[in-house]
């Protein structure tokens, strides 16, 4: 709130020759209270008193109370002298954005009534009101309107005394005309786009509403109302500002000079602890998928939700954290505490913005680094926005199992690719190489939420995180949203499995977390079709891992065809006839058991490794082409064809290939000469071969 004495200055507005007079009875003589200095018209317009703004200070009703509390002496303020009396205040017309609504002669008698008990609530009641007690206020101020409706000539209804009321009491105790709004749990965001607009999101949908400001000062006065408790400021040197109301509702403010619209304040509220029932009513997802989701926090699977704006990231977050057991440390972190956490042992934290010197700055990075010397079992980050994300990886990779987090994405891809980025904005040199492999062994599981068009919030995908490879972090989708119609408006569906098994069920096992029969839709691991990954190593090598580690590697051993003389063999990989699998793990061991798949293929096409005139192969790291080539030339006795080298297919380096390797041959049908390893003659021979290709029908290709 503004010192009173800067408040008390922009209100003195003396005329010049008039005569100020208050009565001993404390009464101000209508028409000319509004002129003495502190003693001002304030409060807002509600609809059924509205009136036009009046020209004067912005002092709200509140300060005013305040102001008249530490008067030391009431006495100081009697003053008796002659003169003219002032003019009645002109109103100050409307901006043009805004029409001014038209009002009855008894509308505005009705404000104007209510603008003089305004000022001798004032006096009457200033010492006595306890602004800590909003039912005692409420309870001085209607004995008080009762006492003195006839006096003021007011004829009001019992819902109009009632009205009048809440909103002096709205005035002195709560945020003035949007703390009804506040008060409504149907809304869930409250916007104010200067003080004649104000409008709020309910169900999803944006709808403007008849409620109004004075003027910008009295939006200034209620923004001051929010972060004054905060130890928070806004100014023209300090325009803008993020607060939380006392109960958790996220506020952002912004003033002159940077909005051009007057002050205009954003409440994202979250007053409300959802559960999971209250999720599952407002549809975002079916009780299998939180059942699911809850299997994933207790098997301590480091979790992402990503999501646009006002999707419902930290409702979901919230939700997702009542999951994690009793009995564990959990420390939450956030730049406007907004988490509702329900567990016993939870300490948290809240970033803090520099002062007016600015110094005193505490960002979420900072508090990140400080929670791992608090002995965390679990750290719960309300959003990373920038360079937070790095030490959020790096907790969820030393120790840290079963993190949660929030991001800006509109895809979980984009998520990934946010994530990148905000690790960039570190400014450490890190090649893109480690910070793929580090988020894709960090992160598990992105959740990814969205606004439909018809306003509703729904998880939309959940995504397994699952690799790296060729620079690129593997993803598969184990559910996704389908949308099975439209009914009154609203978008029918819910999420269905996409048929592919994450890597990290046996997880599950090893945390001894039973689930149901039908593993939530998830298939059955299947011998002919093995998992793409044999999950992260910090999850143990489960059974099923180990099944799969024995599999037989599903990709083609190589493909031949004959055609003119000439045996044209696809790449064969380093993989053993016998057992199925990848031979080796470095590239020399298995360039040799591409060697002898190859010759064990040409022979069987009558040919041999001596008849090649010309080859392919395909590295997986360009790098070891020198050690590669050694092999390939000791087994032609350093007489090697002609060949050239490829980039290896994605699914030869997912089945764990170095190198793999394709020939042309000729066969016993059609010799080839040694010259003809020469350019020249190599040239003309595979011409030849080209044009004998072309022949007859009965000399078409015969596939091996």
């Amino acid at each position: 709130m503004r010192p009173l004495a800067s408040t008390a200055a922009r209100c003195a507005q003396p005329f010049a020759g008039q005569a100020h007079v208050r009565y001993a009875s404390g009464r101000v003589r209508p028409g000319t209270f509004a002129s003495l200095p502190g003693v001002v018209r304030a409060g807002y317009v509600p609809s059924q008193y509205l009136d036009l703004p009046k020209k004067g200070c912005g002092m709200s009703l509140l300060e005013r109370v305040e102001a008249a509390k530490h008067k030391t002496d009431s006495s100081d303020l009697d003053i008796t002298v002659t003169g003219v009396p002032p003019p009645e205040p002109v109103p100050v017309p409307v901006p043009a954005l805004v029409s001014a609504p038209r009002i009855s002669s008894r509308q505005a008698a009705l404000s104007d009534a209510r603008h003089r008990l305004e000022a001798d609530i004032v006096d009457a009641l200033a010492s006595r009101l306890n602004l800590s007690d909003p039912e005692g206020v409420r309870r001085d101020l209607t004995t008080f309107v009762d006492d003195h409706m006839a006096d003021y000539g007011l004829d009001l209804t019992r819902d109009q005394r009632l009205r009048l009321v809440d909103d002096l009491v709205n005035e002195i105790a709560g945020f003035g005309p949007i703390e009804p709004l506040l008060a409504d749990n149907t809304i869930t965001e409250v916007m104010v786009n200067g003080p004649h607009q104000i409008y709020i999101e309910r169900a999803g949908r944006i709808e403007h509403v008849d409620i109004h400001f004075r003027d910008d000062e009295h939006v200034l006065n209620i923004i001051d109302r929010i972060i004054t408790p905060l130890g928070r400021h806004i100014d023209e040197t300090s325009p803008r500002v993020d607060a939380r109301l006392p109960d958790g509702s996220r506020v952002n403010a912004i003033v002159k000079p940077l909005s051009l619209v007057g002050p205009v304040i954003t409440i994202r509220k979250f007053a409300t602890r959802f559960t999971v029932d209250d999720l599952v009513t407002f549809g975002t997802a079916t009780p299998e998928m939180f059942d699911f989701l809850k299997a994933c926090v207790e098997a301590r699977l480091n979790v992402f939700l990503s999501g646009g704006t006002g999707s419902g990231k930290t409702t979901t977050l919230n939700v997702l954290s009542s999951f994690i057991p009793e009995g564990e440390r959990i420390i939450t972190i956030e730049d406007s505490a907004e988490l509702l956490l329900s567990q016993e042992h939870v300490v948290t934290l809240e970033a803090r913005p520099a002062n007016l010197e600015e110094e005193g700055e505490i960002t979420i990075r900072d508090l990140l680094r400080n929670s791992l010397h608090m002995r965390p079992d679990r750290i719960v980050v309300g959003e990373c926005r920038a360079g937070e994300a790095l030490d959020m990886i790096q907790a969820m990779t030393t120790g840290q199992e079963g993190s949660l987090s929030t991001g800006h994405a509109n895809t979980p891809r984009d998520m990934l690719r946010r994530l990148e980025t905000m690790i960039l904005m570190t400014g450490y040199e890190l090649p893109m190489q480690a910070i793929r492999e580090q988020i894709a062994s960090a992160v598990d599981v992105i959740v990814h939420t969205a606004r439909l068009r018809d306003g509703s919030r729904k998880i939309v995908s959940i995504t397994e995180i699952y690799g790296v490879e060729d620079d690129d972090i593997l993803t598969q989708e184990i559910f996704k949203f389908e949308q099975t119609g439209v009914r009154d408006g609203k978008i029918q569906g819910s999420l269905k499995p996409t048929g592919l098994r994450p890597t990290f069920m046996d997880a599950f096992r090893v945390r001894g977390i039973e689930l149901p029969p039908d593993e939530y839709g998830i298939p059955p691991e299947d011998p002919e079709k093995p998992a793409v990954s044999k999950g992260k190593s910090r999850w143990g090598l489960g059974e099923s891992a180990r099944k799969a580690a024995a599999k037989r590697v599903p990709v083609d051993q190589g493909r031949a065809i004959v055609a003119g003389g000439m045996a044209y063999v696809s790449a064969v990989g380093p993989v053993d006839p016998e057992s199925g699998q990848v031979v080796g793990v470095d590239i020399r061991s298995q360039t040799r058991q591409c060697l002898e798949n190859l010759e064990a293929k040409l022979t069987a096409l009558d040919s041999s490794l001596e008849k090649v005139a010309w080859a392919t192969w395909s590295l997986r790291e360009p790098s070891e082409f020198d050690t590669f080539y050694e092999e390939w030339l000791r087994r032609f006795d350093g007489q090697a064809p002609m060949g050239q080298g490829t980039l290896m297919p994605l699914l030869h380096r997912r089945a764990g290939f170095r190198v793999s390797i394709g020939v042309i041959a000729a066969t016993q049908e059609g010799q080839v000469r040694p010259a003809a390893r020469d350019t020249d003659a190599l040239i003309a021979a595979l011409s030849a071969n080209s044009t004998s290709a072309q022949g007859p029908a009965g000399q078409s290709a015969a596939e091996s």
